[in-house]
């Protein structure tokens, strides 16, 4: 099984390397990092770069999509090279799936028309049927709210694949067994003050590009 996820100047660390940790470890996959051309691509905090050795145009016919999210989909979600090999995909694809603004460019090459999805909580109003869940299944679209959601994303995907018990090893393999510190991880629990933060923070990023 090939397992494709597309990576682009100014994506999120987390978003790519979160499903990556899971389906790397199904039995007979095979993960491949693509990109518009082989090469450096360099996460939106540029201070983490991922060498990439294939090009989109390599792999045509991936069965699973995995795309990630970060700053850069606010210029790839309209970039007709990108959308084009995404519709490609998805025709041929088992699973095609997304984490965080990843579902934004989903949502370009008009993989989620009539389809609920989710995002990250700060883009929900681009989606055209937002849903405010963790993980949202359509058939063989599978959408994942904000970064560390991508995890949550990839062990349902390996139940779907592999079945429970394998999803579940995977699970104990890389001790996903989340204690967080503060239950300020949702928009409908953070505090005001913090919701604050992280809108300001994100005016202020939007400002940079």
């Amino acid at each position: 099984m090939q397992i494709a996820i597309p990576l682009f100047d100014r994506f999120t660390a987390l978003d790519a390397i979160g499903p990556y940790e899971v389906l790397s470890r199904l039995p007979g996959a095979r993960v491949d990092f693509v990109a518009f051309e082989p090469g450096v691509v360099r996460a939106d905090t540029r201070m983490l770069a991922i060498e990439v050795e294939k090009g989109l145009d390599e792999v045509p016919r991936p069965d699973v999509l995995v795309v990630p999210g970060g700053a850069g989909t606010r210029s790839v979600m309209h970039d007709e090279r990108m959308l084009d090999w995404v519709r490609g995909v998805h025709e041929h694809s088992e699973y095609t799936t997304s984490v965080c603004t990843g579902a934004l460019v989903l949502h370009g090459a008009g993989v989620l028309d009539g389809l609920e999805a989710t995002t990250h909580w700060l883009y929900t109003d681009r989606l055209d049927r937002p849903v405010a869940r963790r993980v949202v299944e359509q058939g063989k679209v599978i959408t994942a709210a904000g970064v560390s959601a991508g995890i949550d994303m990839a062990l349902r995907l390996a139940e779907r694949i592999a079945g429970q018990d394998i999803a579940q090893a995977i699970q104990l393999a890389i001790e996903y067994d989340p204690e967080p510190p503060f239950d300020s991880g949702s928009p409908r629990k953070a505090p005001d003050r913090v919701l604050e933060i992280v809108r300001g923070a994100e005016a202020a990023q939007h400002a940079q590009t």
